[in-house]
This record gives C-alpha cells, sequence and structure tokens, in this order.
C-alpha cells in the first residue's frame, strides 16, 4: 500500500513512540516506565529535571502513543488501528526475502518507505495500552527481525541516495524512530546505535541536504530534520547532535538566515512572510501542506524539549504560536484546508483537505499543551472551533483509519485523547467572524462571511500556476489559472469526495480554457504576467485582479473578481485567443456526489437533468442550483450571455493524478456527478468579455431578487469596476485610465467609498513593481507610496 508525505494522521510528523532510551546511555530507563498494554509511561514532565534526555524519549513517546486518556472514541480508534496493525503482521514475513510480497527489496527500493510505515504501524500497536498486539512478545520478535532485514537491505550507512532524497534524510527517518522509539528497552544499545547510524549518516546535519551539502535547508526540510535530530540523539545519548537540533531550528549555524521563525517581507522565497504567507520550493503557497508538517515538528520540538535544559526559548515559542492565527487559521474551513494553499498534494487520495485539517489541528493541541495565557485561550478556541465544525470527516469518530486512502497513514490515539483533554476544559470555539484578506507574498486570497467562503488560485510571475513533481498533480494544468473554489456550509466535503480524480480538470470554475491538447505538463511553471493582485475595502469587500496569459501564450484577458457578503461578481474583458481552438469560461463545476440529484433553473424554467445531455440556454438572467450534498448556489447573468448547462457522471481514479512511487492512489474507480454552466465564446474570439455573479448558498427569491443589484461600471482590458449598493467602487485598473469619479497614472487595485464622515481610498499594486500610482479623485490628486509593499493594501483617508 502506498504511503504518502505526512507520517501520520492526528499524530503528524511528530508522532512516535518511545519507552526507554539506550541501555549504555540510559540504563536505568526500563525501571521508570512500564509493560506496553498496562499504565501509561512516567510523562515526560515527571523526569525532565533528573534527566532531560530521558524526557525528550518519554515526551515523543506521548505523541505518538498518547496519555492513556479513556474514552469510548479512542477505544475504537484502537481497535481500527489494531485491525489494521494486525493485518501487517500477520502478512509479515521474516524468515527472509521481502517482509511483504508487494514490497519487494533492493537498494533504492521506492517501496522502502511504504515497508518502515507498516512496520511502525505494528510497532506503535504493539507499544500503545490496549492496543490489539500490545505486549505481544511473539510481535516484538517479529519487529526486531524486521528491523535487522530492512536495516541490512535497504537503509543503512552504505547505501547511496537513489531516487527522491526525501526518502533517506526524512520520511525512513521518522518512522525508523517510530519504531525504534517503541521498542528501544527491548533492543540492546549496540542494536540501537545500528539502526540509528544511517539517520546519523543523513541527517547528522540538519541544518544542509547530506546529498548536496552546499544546499541550506529551508522551511518544512529543515523542521523535520531538527526534530529527527534532537530525537535522534536523545535516544542515543548523543547531546550534541540534540542541540545541533535545537541550533538548526533558528539557523545558529547560518547566522539567522534560515531560521525557521523568521519573517520574509518580499514576494516568493521559501518560508513565513510578514504579511502571513508561507512559501515551499519557492514559488509555491504551501499554508495548507508544508506549513503544516514545519508547525508540526515545531510542536514537537517545544512538547518533547518542555521543562528540560533543552526547553526553547520563551519568546522563539510564542513566535510559533503565532503562526497558527496569522498564517493558517485563515485557510481553514469546516476543519479542511482549503485547495488554493496545498500546491500539489490536492492529488494525494491519503491527503484531502480534511486529512491535512487534522494535522493542523493536533499540531495546535500540542501547542496549546505548553502555552499558557492568551495564546492558550487562542490556539484552544481554534482548535475547538475546527473540531466542531468538522462534520464531514469528525475528528474524535473513526469508523476506519483507512477512511480517505489505503494506508498506512493510521489512527494514532494522541490526537484524540489531546483534543478530549482540551474540550473538557469547556473551551469556546472561536466564532466564525467575516473576513477580507490579501496575502500579497504568496498571491492568494481568501475571503469569510458567516455562511461561506471563497479562495482563489492564480499565478503570476511570482508564484507558480501549479507544481506538479514526483508523479503528483497529473491534471493540474489548469488549477492556478484564475479558479474560483467556494465552500459551502452544507457541502463540506466537496473537495474531500472524490473531487479531482473525477473533475473534469478542462473545466474549472473561474477558469478561462481552450478546448484541445493541454500540452506536457511542467514542474513549476509560471506566468508571464506580474499583473495579479487586489485590494481589500473591508471585512466584507475586495477586489482582485488578474493579467492572464495560457501558458503557451495564444489566449490572453484581463479578469476580476469582487467579494461581497452576498457573492462573487466575476468579470471577463479582452479576452483573446489565436490558436483556433473552442474557447470558454466555466461559471460552475459542481460535485454533486454520488449519484447527486438537484434541480437547476433558468429564469423560473426547468433545466434537463438528463444525464449526458447538453442545454443551450439563451441569454439567461439568471440561474439557481439546488443540488444534492448541500450544493446551492445562485448564478446572475450581468451581461448578455449564452450559457452551456450539463449534467454528467465522470469516473475517474486516484492513480490518474497521482502516480508517486510512495504516494500513488488506487486504481479502484469512483463516479461522481457534476452540474456544468459554461459560457462559451467561439474560436478565435477577439475582445470577449463575460460578467456573472456568484451567490454561494442563496436561495431562487434572494437570486432573483439580485439581478438588478449589481451595478457593472466597467468591464474593458484597461479597467474592470463595479459600484456596491452603498456606492463604494471598487476597480481594477491595468493600465491608467478613469473610470467614474476616479482616474489613476497606472496599474491599480482601487476602492473608495466614505468611511465615517469622510472619504476613504484604498489602494494597493497588483504588479508589485511601482514607487507609486497617483490617484485623482474629483480633480483632487494624492500620491500613494508603493514601492516595497508587495501588494498590500495602502489606505488613504481623503480631505472633505
Amino acid at each position: 500500500m502506498p504511503v504518502n508525505r505526512r507520517t501520520a494522521l492526528r499524530g503528524g510528523a511528530v508522532a512516535a513512540a518511545s519507552v526507554a532510551l539506550a541501555a549504555a546511555a540510559h540504563p536505568a530507563l526500563a525501571s521508570d516506565t512500564v509493560a506496553a498494554g498496562s499504565a501509561p509511561a512516567v510523562p515526560a514532565s515527571k523526569v525532565a529535571a533528573t534527566d532531560p534526555l530521558k524526557a525528550i524519549v518519554v515526551g515523543y513517546r506521548e505523541l505518538q502513543t498518547g496519555i492513556n486518556r479513556p474514552s469510548a472514541e479512542r477505544t475504537a480508534a484502537l481497535k481500527n488501528l489494531g485491525r489494521v496493525a494486525k493485518s501487517y503482521n500477520d502478512t509479515m514475513t521474516v524468515t527472509g526475502g521481502p517482509l511483504w510480497t508487494d514490497l519487494p527489496l533492493g537498494p533504492g527500493s521506492d517501496y522502502t518507505t511504504s515497508m518502515y510505515a507498516r512496520l511502525r504501524a505494528i510497532a506503535v500497536d504493539w507499544g500503545t495500552p490496549g492496543g490489539t498486539l500490545s505486549g505481544d512478545p511473539q510481535v516484538l520478535d517479529r519487529i526486531k527481525k524486521a528491523l535487522e532485514l530492512i536495516y541490512a537491505s535497504q537503509y543503512n550507512p552504505q547505501v547511496g541516495e537513489i531516487g527522491n532524497w526525501y526518502t533517506y534524510e526524512i520520511g525512513v527517518p521518522y518512522y525508523v524512530l517510530h519504531t525504534l522509539v517503541t521498542v528501544a528497552d527491548e533492543l540492546t544499545a549496540d542494536e540501537l546505535a545500528r539502526y540509528v547510524s544511517p539517520i546519523k549518516r543523513f541527517v547528522g546535519n540538519p541544518n544542509v541536504r547530506a546529498n548536496s551539502p552546499s544546499t541550506v535547508e529551508t522551511g518544512a526540510n529543515r523542521a523535520d530534520k531538527a526534530l529527527i535530530s534532537i530525537v535522534s540523539g536523545a535516544l542515543v545519548g548523543d547531546t550534541a547532535w540534540v542541540k545541533t537540533g535545537i541550533d538548526a531550528l533558528t539557523d545558529v549555524a547560518g547566522g539567522g538566515a534560515a531560521s525557521l521563525v523568521a519573517k520574509l517581507d518580499k514576494a516568493g522565497s521559501d518560508g513565513f512572510h510578514v504579511d502571513g504567507s508561507f512559501i515551499q520550493h519557492d514559488t509555491i503557497p504551501y499554508p495548507g501542506h508544508y506549513g503544516i508538517v514545519l508547525l508540526t515538528a515545531l510542536s514537537g520540538a517545544i512538547h518533547v524539549t518542555e521543562g528540560t535544559e533543552y526547553a526553547l526559548p520563551e519568546e522563539l515559542k510564542q513566535k510559533i504560536y503565532a503562526l497558527v492565527p496569522d498564517t493558517f487559521a485563515p485557510f481553514v474551513y469546516a476543519g479542511a484546508l482549503m485547495e488554493p494553499v496545498r500546491g500539489r498534494m490536492l492529488s494525494r487520495q491519503g491527503e484531502t483537505g480534511h486529512d491535512i485539517g487534522h494535522q493542523l489541528t493536533v499540531a495546535t493541541l500540542v501547542l496549546a499543551r505548553a502555552a499558557t495565557g492568551a495564546a492558550k485561550a487562542e490556539l484552544s478556541g481554534l482548535a475547538a472551533k475546527w473540531i466542531s465544525e468538522g462534520t464531514y470527516a469528525p475528528f474524535l469518530e473513526i469508523p476506519d483509519p483507512e477512511r480517505f486512502a489505503p494506508g498506512p497513514d493510521l489512527v494514532a490515539t494522541p490526537g484524540i485523547e489531546f483534543a478530549q483533554e482540551m474540550l473538557a476544559t469547556h473551551v469556546r470555539p472561536t466564532p466564525i467572524t467575516a473576513t477580507h484578506r490579501i496575502f500579497g507574498q504568496q498571491d492568494r486570497m481568501l475571503h469569510v462571511t458567516e455562511g461561506w467562503s471563497s479562495s482563489l488560485a492564480v499565478g503570476s510571475t511570482r508564484i507558480s500556476r501549479y507544481e506538479s513533481i514526483n508523479g503528483m498533480n497529473q491534471h493540474g494544468w489548469y488549477v492556478g489559472d484564475g479558479v474560483v473554489y467556494l465552500f459551502l456550509p452544507n457541502a463540506k466535503g466537496h473537495y474531500s469526495d472524490a473531487y479531482w480524480p473525477t473533475v473534469d480538470p478542462m473545466l474549472l470554475p473561474g477558469a478561462t480554457t481552450k478546448t484541445g491538447p493541454t500540452g506536457a505538463l511542467q514542474s513549476t511553471p509560471m506566468s508571464t504576467k506580474a499583473h495579479v493582485g487586489g485590494v481589500r475595502w473591508d471585512a466584507r469587500h475586495g477586489a482582485y485582479a488578474m493579467d492572464f496569459v495560457s501558458l503557451d501564450g495564444t489566449l490572453t484577458a484581463k479578469k476580476s473578481w469582487f467579494f461581497t457578503p452576498a457573492g462573487v461578481v466575476c468579470l471577463g474583458a479582452g479576452i483573446t485567443d489565436t490558436s483556433g481552438q473552442q474557447v470558454r469560461t466555466t461559471i460552475e463545476n459542481r460535485n454533486l456526489g454520488e449519484n447527486g440529484r438537484g434541480t437547476l433553473l433558468a429564469d423560473a424554467r426547468l433545466v434537463s437533468s438528463a444525464l449526458g445531455r447538453v442545454t443551450s440556454l439563451r441569454n439567461p438572467h439568471w440561474l439557481h442550483l439546488d443540488g444534492a450534498a448541500g450544493n446551492v448556489a445562485g448564478y446572475v447573468l450581468l451581461d448578455k450571455a449564452d450559457v452551456t448547462a450539463l449534467r454528467e457522471d465522470r469516473t475517474g481514479a486516484w492513480r490518474d493524478i497521482d502516480t508517486g512511487a510512495n504516494t500513488k492512489g488506487t486504481t479502484d474507480p469512483y463516479t461522481r456527478r457534476y452540474q456544468k454552466l459554461v459560457i462559451e465564446h467561439g474560436v478565435k474570439p477577439t475582445d470577449a468579455k463575460y460578467a456573472y455573479a456568484v451567490l454561494p448558498a442563496a436561495s431562487v427569491v434572494s437570486t432573483v431578487a439580485s439581478v438588478l443589484a449589481w451595478r457593472v461600471r466597467a468591464n474593458t482590458a484597461a479597467v474592470q469596476a463595479i459600484r456596491l449598493w452603498d456606492n463604494t467602487l471598487l476597480a481594477n485598473f491595468y493600465r491608467a485610465d478613469t473610470v467614474d469619479e476616479v482616474t489613476v497614472s497606472g496599474p491599480a487595485s482601487v476602492a473608495l467609498g466614505r468611511s465615517g464622515s469622510g472619504w476613504q481610498l484604498a489602494v494597493s499594486d497588483p504588479t508589485q513593481s511601482q514607487d507609486s500610482v497617483r490617484v485623482t479623485v474629483r480633480r483632487q490628486s494624492v500620491e500613494v507610496p508603493l514601492k516595497g509593499t508587495f501588494g498590500a493594501t495602502q489606505v488613504v483617508h481623503l480631505p472633505r
């Protein structure tokens, strides 16, 4: 079975089991613990003062096997974990040859990570009180034999890195530690040193890449290696290695240049940014994966060192705590991470938005246990919110540890126990607050209302259109071409329910695309256009613009989105193509679920729901979808356009979009029903346009009532603008131009309206290249400084 990059659902990268140190370093550890399957090990806090290295190991065990806090949910989780662990144990052969027949041995094997992952599942269940295999001496003997077999053939100091470096330097080391620490009390000091030795070779210096010492580690990779070093050093009594791992968190060796908590103030580049952005691989927004991997490692480092002489400084911990509300929480909806910040991971069967959302929740719970005061209250409130809202994939109810994936990222008990421990204090979940926020340094935005949320995925000269590496995201051609993601209150599983293997990747909502060949996927392709960004007016309103050009350069368009409490106004202009292919803009392509039903109305007339039947709607004023699985929305056409409607079933497999060696999905077919709404622009359009509004969760009545509510003031290749009900103007200028009472000297996103007793002007530079822009309002001019603002909104109060 494949394994994805996450180390363990609900345990994250911090998850590891631990009962002992090496006998040579800490021979008394066994006397301080108890046999697996009976009572929990001595808490780390009880041993920190007398033996800090031992405390690190005991703390790491807590993150793997939990705190033995009884509950019905824990019992159910253990039962399901045991079912899978027992299956792995029953099918494992330790007399020679491969451990499992479907995972062949051999240097550079693509299956090494999966071997260690399965062994880890067995070991964790063996070491967890109440586990199916808990304390079984025969199982222990098989674990020890398997350790030696894999060491000898797969992972030892003599093997070379073949294939993905990550396997040798992060992926396998984590699983080795999980297994070793669980059974350490049953191994000799020599055996422990032997099995840790390849980790020492590949992660002895967490600051650099072992196979390329000139490559300085950054972001999630540095965090993972730091935690691996801390725990490995503690396991074998190597204090210098522990210290090296801790120093790596803030890059002591490099003078802080690659510090994990440093805030960059520029577009792109790995790490956290001052505006809340998080980038990995230089050009990919990754709060929805690598950022959480990093946070998980940081939470583990805090947890295992707390109360010891190696404890992280309070100032550093406070910076880590602050990352959760600033960078991660904004992109969580109903316990799941939003698609535009998940990069290539959206193609992983075992890592839906809900899966990675669970890992964020675990990391936040771990941090909350160490925090005090206001930080503890904030972190606990966020975790409680995600748990209470995550009804599609309940955090505490786990009927199947392979719910989303074929394994082996199994259920672990710590997340459940920490959550129940927190919930028992009657923490008040953080309420939903209206938010409009623009992250200019990663070219992402989000719009949150009390009822629904939305986000965009775009590409520019700074941020890639998509990422497709290691066999992943095989249908990712257009995911960054102006896709509008809607998150609805009664359709919380929309993107987790086999969406990516079944959706038509050529027609993603909001994107303007062509028919015909897509061209070969690239790793991280950029756009040739810098103009991508927007302006925030207030918590409920904002504008965003994209100067779009297709990857092959034949299709261009100016695209704008205007966000309000009621919906999103979408404008397109200057749509021109020379390829000779059909050009179209997708209004909607909604996943109605398996055999989903629903009613589609167009101007009060019922549209055919017959599967495969194409219906051409001539100049409709409005449409309304009352679909299955909570997919309810209205659509208002703000300019004349013919709309094509199609209800269809689509079948695909996760393997179609992820063929990675250790991540590939299954070949099992999934069929989901979709409702498409598409505007056709024809062949070789010149200056074509569109204008429509999407009204998430709107009723038929409110959809009809809004037909005349939207005032489009401009929709040209030079400027796109709308007026709000209170006369506020939202405008995106692609060059110097005028709309109504506002004139600009160059590209800008502008909002103008009343604020208190006067007028307020909000301005940003989506190109992120201008020193300033001059804005004239009713013959009053103001020069707005923009240099070094990286797309952030600048607010100017105008004289009366």
